[in-house]
Formats: C-alpha cells, structure tokens, sequence
C-alpha cells in the first residue's frame, strides 16, 4: 500500500507556497511600527504576557494550516494497493470439527488435539484463498457454525471462540456428517470436499454415521475422515463450558479405527490416521494436495480515497478563524 495523487501538481504547488509564504513573512514586515510602552518614565514597560497580536498569528497560523489542508485534498490523495482478482471458482470445503471434551487431550506436542485441530484449519484456510471454506461442530448434538464463505475474518472469528462441550458430551458424527451432507449439497463448485476430525466414536445422534457418508459419496463430494489423538493413558485439561469448572488428570484414549475407516469407504472417501503432531499435520498436507482446483487470477490496482481527511479539517479550521475574528476579535482586526 502507497500514498499517491489524482493531481500530484497540486501536492507540490502547495509544497512550493509554504516556504514562498514563509519568506515574505520574514524579509516584508510593515514599514512603520509604533511603540507606545505603559509604565512610569525611564522605566520598564509594561508588556502584558498575552497580546492581541499574539491571538493573531496563531490564527493566522491556524488559517495557513486549514488552506494548506484544502489544497492538500484537492490534490486526491489516496491509498493505492495491489488486489488479487480470482477469475473462476475454487473448491468448497466444510470441515465437520468434534468438540467433544476428549479433544482436550494433550497429546499433540503438549498441545491438544482441539487446539492443533483449529490452528491446522487455519493455516489450510489462509493456503486457499480462493476456496469457499465452512464448519460444523458436532459433539452430544451438531450444528453449521459457519457457512461456505471466503470471508476468511468471519470464519477465523468462529473458529477462535470455538469451546469443547458447547454441543454437549456426546458425538453424533451421523448427525455432524448430515448437515454437512445437507448444506454441501447445493454447492455449484467444481469440487466439493467433507473434512471429518474426531477422536471418538458415534455414540449420539439419530443418523448412523455410515449413512451420512453414503449421502456423500451419492452425491460425489469427497470425503475425509481424519481420526486424532493416541491410544492408552493421555492427560487432559478441560474446562466444562457450563458449570466453569476445570478437570485436569488422565483418562483411556481409544477409538475404533476400523469404524472410522468403514465410514470413509462408505462415502468413497479416504481415512487417515493422526496418532501425533506431526501425523495430524501431515494429514493435511495430503489433503491440500489431492483437493487441487486449477485457479486463474489477475492482478488489478485498487485505491481507496483519503480526501476527506483533509478536507473536513481544512474548512474546519478556516471557519473557525473567521468565526473568531467576527465575533471575539472584532475589536483589533
């Protein structure tokens, strides 16, 4: 981003009046100066700290600056930028997020699984520009948190005040994998794209799981089922949205891969599994290479207008001197 103007011979005329203005002030003085000191003979005169002629100049001063500011907008100051112009559509992808109180787990590099879950989706949204990207949560029950958007301030927005156990304890992948279904479905992108990331089973919800996933692989979106998190003893550090109260320890970490893996074969989808960081990550890599839409895009040059800025305050200024001198100053101007 760059300051630029619609009339640049403006900016530097006015850049020429201020020291032209400025040399005449100092070398043409009036011809004549008369003195007439208030005290006793021979003594020192008085001199009041604060004289009209002082309240002058700063008015003058005041007024140079309003003009200056005038001259200034009338020039047509503005921002000008470079903007990428995407020239045909890319993919729509909804990401279905289990936020579930287990993802608090905290076996991914001391992080936990819901933690590394939102920064992964991130930094694939902030990859794909030009991807229309959603999320739907899905714990006891499910729900489209953001719409198919490129606006990526919004999505960020959501996904950072994301909280494990706002849906409840239980996970209704059925459920989270059918409004995905529902809401993808009228998608006119040439790819359409269904992230699962769980670390659970399905043990909520009226909708199986395997169900859902068909609905997707009917309608020929792609579907991924990512399943985070280790086996065995994992600690957790959980702080349950409703009652405020934080639990910390360990607890069994454990889900069926298998049942995972059916779920993705029954939408024609693809199952990875994410034991660790590093697993999780890569899983992502995979899938921003295989969901590939060709982009076009154009460079266009963009300006945002700033004159306002100058011109308000200028006339701002300018009035208010006059005001001045009419009506406080009257006496001595």
């Amino acid at each position: 981003m760059s300051l630029a103007f619609d009339r640049p011979y403006l900016f530097f005329a006015i850049l020429l009046f201020i020291p032209v203005l400025f040399l005449l002030s100092r070398y043409f003085k009036p011809l004549f100066t008369l003195v007439l000191p208030l005290g006793p003979p021979g003594g020192i005169p008085f001199k009041p700290p604060l004289t009209p002629v002082f309240f002058v100049k700063i008015l003058h001063g005041f007024e140079l600056a309003g003009v200056i500011l005038i001259f200034i907008a009338s020039a047509g100051p503005h921002f000008s930028y470079i903007e990428t112009l995407w020239l045909n559509r890319g993919a729509d992808i909804l990401f279905v997020v289990d936020i579930s109180p287990s993802m608090a787990a905290l076996d991914m590099n001391g992080r936990s699984r819901f933690d590394e879950a939102r920064e992964l989706i991130r930094e694939f949204a902030l990859q794909r520009p030009s991807d229309s990207i959603g999320l739907a949560g899905v714990a006891e029950n499910a729900a489209l948190l953001v719409p198919l958007t490129t606006d990526r301030e919004s999505f960020f927005s959501r996904l950072d005040n994301l909280t494990l156990g706002e849906l409840g304890d239980g996970t209704a992948l059925g459920m989270g994998l059918s409004i995905a279904a529902f809401h993808i479905s009228k998608s006119t992108a040439p790819r359409r794209v269904v992230i699962l990331i769980t670390d659970g089973e399905n043990n909520a919800g009226a909708i199986h799981p395997e169900t859902a996933a068909g609905f997707l692989g009917d309608m020929g979106i792609s579907l991924w089922v990512i399943g985070v998190g280790s086996s065995g003893e994992v600690p957790i550090d959980y702080m349950d949205p409703v009652t405020r109260i934080r639990r910390t320890g360990t607890y069994f970490s454990y889900y069926d891969a298998d049942v995972l893996m059916s779920i993705a074969d029954k939408g024609n989808g693809r199952w990875i599994a994410a034991p660790s960081a590093d697993a999780f990550a890569l899983a992502f890599s995979q899938m921003d290479e295989a969901e590939i839409v060709v982009r076009r895009s154009t460079l266009i040059r963009q300006k945002e207008n700033i004159h306002i800025f100058f011109i308000i305050p200028g006339f701002l200024l300018v009035l208010l001197v006059h005001f001045i001198r009419i009506n406080l100053l009257g006496a001595f101007l």
